[in-house]
């Protein structure tokens, strides 16, 4: 179904339209049009793609709440805002993709310049009659960021998330770029040795995704057993979510499975995300024998990664969200992620309030660090 509320046709560059589509089955019916799209937007990321936004709705959206604002010259769609209504802590139009998606976005045709981002600019806009728009984790250089240049009503950027990067270099220059001869030294000996092992990878093949990818959740589950790990990874709509989606994104060149073998037996599995300018490592699954046969996980899959890293105009290799110290060892980048918040007049009081409830939560989280700190001192003067 169509929103009836669009703008008025003289805020649109000639021959543009806008809609807001709310019906699953129109989102789903979408799919050839936001592949072309999706393949002009040099800027998106494979968590812009139909088959992952469309499969997460299916699992993760509410009845009632889809909002997809676009953009159209003539019959063509050049423009898409993938969102959803919240109501708390606000009432809001927020990515689909949610927490599970490293980065969100807009998407918008290069070839159309400034006219793309003025229709949807406008179209957000009257999405946004009650709501603000809240768009989270949004990687610099974004097609968002026009969006937020373009927006004419009170607007806020806040740092969201933070992201490590390396450049999409092959595993020996990787390693070349550590810190110490000690460290360099210390990587090439965890490759021998996974050669000694016999560990094998192999790219799997579409027609195989789908078994393989159930296979890294049951070793995801088996690897985390009895210690602290996301969730989420484990529920069953999550693994609905990662087969739906990751399968057809194998298939159109968006996402690529790797098979680890050892004595004939596949002791990990690990996800790939792939775009025109990054790759990532989204999730993967490995055996404990592995870490029993004292093999490093992390350089076995990072020497992967890197392999499908190495393309014409790909040039970053995403260690994606989280701060964690091992990715430290490979010295990469931290690139934050921005928060955009847009509002018009009449909602300037929500945005307001998100800005209130955001500086809490960043009080609450420095709060809870500093115990973490302190209990960690005291603990330690203890012993």
């Amino acid at each position: 179904m169509t929103y009836p509320r669009l703008p008025h046709p003289d805020a649109l560059p000639t021959g543009y339209t806008t809609e807001l589509v709310t019906d699953e089955g129109a989102f789903a019916e979408l799919a050839p049009q936001w592949g072309r799209l999706y393949g002009r937007c040099a800027a998106a990321t494979p968590f812009q793609s139909h088959a992952w936004l469309l499969s997460w709705w299916r699992s993760y959206g509410a009845d009632g709440r889809l909002r997809l604002v676009l953009a159209r010259d003539g019959r063509e769609l050049v423009a898409a805002a993938p969102l959803t209504l919240v109501r708390h802590p606000v009432p809001a139009l927020v990515p689909l993709g949610g927490a599970i998606s490293d980065y969100g976005d807009v998407l918008l045709d290069d070839e159309r310049g400034g006219d793309a981002v003025t229709a949807l600019t406008a179209g957000l806009a009257a999405a946004a009659r009650t709501a603000l728009v809240d768009l989270r984790e949004v990687r610099p250089g974004a097609a968002a960021e026009r969006v937020y240049e373009r927006w004419r009503g009170p607007r806020r950027r806040l740092a969201d998330s933070l992201c490590l990067e390396l450049p999409a270099l092959t595993m020996d220059e990787l390693v070349a770029r550590l810190p110490s001869a000690k460290a360099r030294q210390r990587v090439r000996a965890q490759l021998r040795r996974l050669d000694a092992l016999g560990v094998k990878s192999r790219t799997v093949l579409p027609d195989e995704a789908d078994a393989a990818l159930r296979r890294l959740l049951e070793l995801h589950r088996s690897q985390w057993q009895g210690r602290k790990v996301t969730g989420e990874h484990l529920r069953t709509r999550f693994r609905e979510h990662l087969v739906r989606a990751v399968g057809p994104m194998v298939r159109s060149g968006d996402a690529v499975v790797t098979e680890f073998r050892m004595d004939d037996e596949v002791v990990a599995v690990d996800v790939t995300l792939l775009s025109r300018r990054l790759s990532g490592g989204y999730l993967y699954g490995a055996h404990p024998r592995l870490r029993e046969r004292k093999a490093d996980v992390a350089v076995m899959l990072l020497d992967a990664c890197a392999g499908h890293a190495r393309q014409p105009g790909r040039h970053t290799l995403s260690l994606l969200r989280g701060n964690e110290p091992y990715k430290h060892h490979w010295r990469p980048e931290p690139v934050a992620n921005q928060r955009l918040l847009l509002a018009r007049r009449r909602t300037a009081p929500l945005l307001a309030a998100a800005l209130g409830d955001a500086a809490a939560r960043r009080r609450g989280k420095e709060l809870l660090r500093r115990r973490a700190e302190r209990k960690e001192r005291d603990g330690g003067g203890s012993t």
